[in-house]
C-alpha cells in the first residue's frame, strides 16, 4: 500500500481487466443507471454484458455485498442502499472498506467509482484512506516499483459529464492531505518526534511559500505558554508552537485551526498502564489533520487569513517532569492545579487558542485533538465529538460531517453546570474533572475554551476526534476532510462550495451555485 500512486483522472480509458484490474463501486441503485457502453471497456473481453447484468441482479447489499466479474481480475461491489441521518450520503466508510477488500492486486488498477455529484468528493477522500502511505516492512524497502491506482468517477444524474480538470485537482490535493496526516499518525515517535514533526511543517510552508513562525523549548517558558512547556518540558526533543499564516489580500477575516500535536503520551508521571499506552503515537491526529487540510485548502486558493496553529509535545516521564500539584500558569494568564499529568492536550490547546485569540486576532478558532478516551464513549468510533459557543456552527459541522464523511456529532455545551468540575482551592482551576462521570469529553473541551473565556466573542469550534483518528492499527486521516468541506464557502474552488454548508453554498440553490462555477471556470 505505501508504494501506491493514486491518480483521478475524468476517463481512465480502456483496458482489458488482465492487464488492468478493475473494481466498480457505488450503490446498488446507481450501479443499475450505467449503461454497458459506459464500462465495457474496462471489461471486455473477459466480461460480457450478460456477465455484468447478472452480477448486478446477484447483488443483495446487507449492507454491502460484492460479486467478481472476471477471475480475481475484475469486481463490482455495492454500497448501502441507504443510510441514516447521521451517516454520510456517500457511505463514506464503506467505500473505504469495500476498496480494501475488493479491489484486485496488481500494479496497474483502476477504480470507477459510481455515484452522485455531491457524493464526489466524500468518496474520494474515502478512496484516500484505503491507502495509507507509512509502512516499514522490509519486504516493502526491497520493491522499487510504484504501483498505481487510477480513480474515475461516473456521475448518474441527468446532467452528468465527466469532472473537469479544477475538480479533479481538488479531489487529488484533499487525497493527498488526508494520506500525508494518516502517515504523520502513522508514524512513529521514534521517526515523528518534534524535530520531524516541524520538519513536516517546514516541507508544507516551503510548498506553499510560506515561512512558519516557531516558538520552542525555553523560549515557550519565557514567553508565557506554560501549558505546552510543562508538558513537553521533560522530552529530549524539545516542545514546540509552530505556525504557518496564509493572508490573501482582500481577506475580510481571520480563521485559526489549532492541533493537537501530542507526538507520545505516555501519561506523564499519571503514567498510563501496559495495553492503553500502546497506539499514543496517535495523540498528534489532530495536529496532523490540520497540517493536511492547510496544504490542501491553500492550494485550493482560499480567501481569508488562515492560520495553522501547532502546539506540539512528547508527554515523557523524566527527572523534571510536570507532577501532579504542580501549578503552572498558562498563556490565558490563569493558574492551573495539576491533577492528572495524562489530562495534557487541554493544556497545550488551551495555550494554543489563547495565542491565535491574542496573537492572531482570529474571529473564528477551531481547535482540532485527539482528547479524550471518552470521546468513543459518547459519540462513537466513526463522529467526531464538537462542541461549540455557537449553535449555527454546531449545525455546520454536522452538515459538513455528511458532506464530507468525516462524521461529527454535537456534544453538551453547558458551562454553567460543568464547568465547576475543575474547581480548586489553590489556583484558578484543576485540569481534570473531579467527576469522571458527568460528560467527561464536554468538560475536557470546556477547559480549553474556559481560557478564551465562555464570554469571548469569537466563534470557537472544539472537535475531538479520538476514536475517528484510527480504524483498527491504521490512521484514517480523520478530519482533513472536514475542515476543507467546513470552510469551503472562502475557497476558490467550487467543488469546496458545494460541499461547504456555509456561506454560498448553503444559501444559493444548487442551479445558481453550479453556474457561478461554471463561469469562474471559464474566467
Amino acid at each position: 500500500m505505501a508504494s501506491v500512486v493514486l491518480e483521478f483522472k475524468p476517463s481512465a480509458g480502456d483496458s482489458e481487466p488482465q492487464n488492468r484490474p478493475v473494481l466498480i463501486i457505488g450503490q446498488l441503485v446507481n450501479l443499475q443507471k450505467v449503461g454497458w457502453n459506459q464500462i465495457k471497456g474496462k471489461l471486455q473481453p473477459g466480461v460480457s454484458k450478460e456477465t455484468w447484468q447478472a452480477a448486478l441482479g446477484a447483488l443483495n447489499p446487507n449492507p454491502t455485498d460484492s460479486c467478481p466479474l472476471y477471475l480475481n481480475h475484475a469486481a463490482v461491489a455495492a454500497l448501502p442502499s441507504r443510510v441514516s441521518r447521521h451517516n454520510s450520503p456517500s457511505s463514506a466508510h464503506f467505500v473505504t472498506r469495500l476498496v480494501r477488500s475488493c479491489l484486485p492486486g496488481g500494479s496497474n488498477r483502476c477504480i470507477v467509482m459510481v455515484c452522485e455529484h455531491s457524493d464526489v468528493f466524500a468518496s474520494s477522500c474515502a478512496i484516500a484512506r484505503a491507502f495509507p502511505l507509512f509502512t516499514r516492512r522490509s519486504s516493502s524497502s526491497r520493491r522499487a516499483e510504484k504501483k498505481n491506482v487510477t480513480v474515475e468517477f461516473l456521475i448518474v444524474e441527468q446532467d452528468s459529464s465527466t469532472l473537469d480538470a479544477a475538480e479533479l485537482e481538488c479531489l487529488s490535493n484533499a487525497a493527498d492531505g488526508v494520506r500525508l496526516a494518516a502517515r504523520i499518525v502513522d508514524t512513529p515517535c521514534n521517526e515523528m518526534n518534534t524535530d520531524h514533526f516541524l520538519d513536516e511543517i517546514r516541507a508544507v510552508g516551503t510548498e506553499l511559500g510560506i515561512t512558519p513562525v516557531i516558538i520552542r523549548g525555553e523560549e515557550l517558558k519565557q514567553k508565557g505558554f506554560g501549558g505546552i512547556y510543562g508538558v513537553g518540558k521533560a522530552a529530549e526533543h524539545p516542545p514546540a508552537l509552530a505556525v504557518l499564516s496564509h493572508k490573501p489580500d482582500g481577506a475580510t477575516q481571520t480563521i485559526a485551526w489549532v492541533g493537537k500535536g501530542i507526538v507520545y503520551d505516555t501519561g506523564g508521571l499519571s503514567i498510563k498502564g501496559k495495553t492503553t499506552m500502546p497506539g499514543m503515537k496517535r495523540d498528534c491526529g489532530g495536529a496532523a489533520a490540520i497540517l493536511g487540510a492547510f496544504r490542501a485548502t491553500v492550494k485550493q486558493g482560499f480567501n481569508d487569513n488562515l492560520h495553522a496553529v501547532f502546539c506540539l509535545a512528547e508527554n515523557a516521564v523524566g527527572p523534571i517532569a510536570t507532577r501532579p500539584d504542580d501549578i503552572h500558569t498558562l498563556y490565558s494568564g490563569k493558574t492551573v492545579e495539576i491533577n492528572n499529568t495524562d489530562a495534557e492536550g487541554r493544556l497545550v490547546l488551551a495555550d494554543g487558542v489563547v495565542y491565535a485569540s491574542k496573537d492572531l486576532s482570529a474571529d473564528i478558532i477551531l481547535d482540532m485533538a485527539t482528547l479524550t478516551g471518552a470521546q468513543g464513549i459518547s459519540t462513537g468510533k466513526h463522529h467526531a465529538a464538537v462542541m461549540t459557543n455557537n449553535e449555527q456552527w454546531e449545525i455546520a459541522c454536522v452538515r459538513a460531517g455528511r458532506s464530507s464523511g468525516d462524521l461529527a456529532h454535537p456534544l453538551v455545551y453547558c458551562p454553567e453546570l460543568h464547568f465547576s468540575e475543575f474547581t480548586s482551592a489553590v489556583a484558578d482551576m484543576k485540569n481534570s474533572v473531579a467527576d469522571r462521570e458527568n460528560a467527561q469529553s464536554s468538560c475536557a473541551g470546556l477547559f480549553i475554551g474556559s481560557h478564551l473565556g465562555f464570554d469571548w466573542p469569537g466563534v470557537w469550534v472544539h472537535v475531538d476526534i479520538a476514536s475517528p483518528v484510527h480504524a483498527g492499527e491504521r490512521a484514517t486521516g480523520f478530519g482533513v476532510a472536514m475542515l476543507m468541506a467546513l470552510f469551503g464557502q472562502a475557497s476558490d474552488d467550487c467543488t469546496l462550495n458545494n460541499v461547504s454548508p456555509l456561506g454560498a453554498a448553503a444559501s444559493m440553490n444548487e442551479d445558481q451555485m453550479e453556474r457561478d462555477c461554471k463561469r469562474r471556470r471559464l474566467v
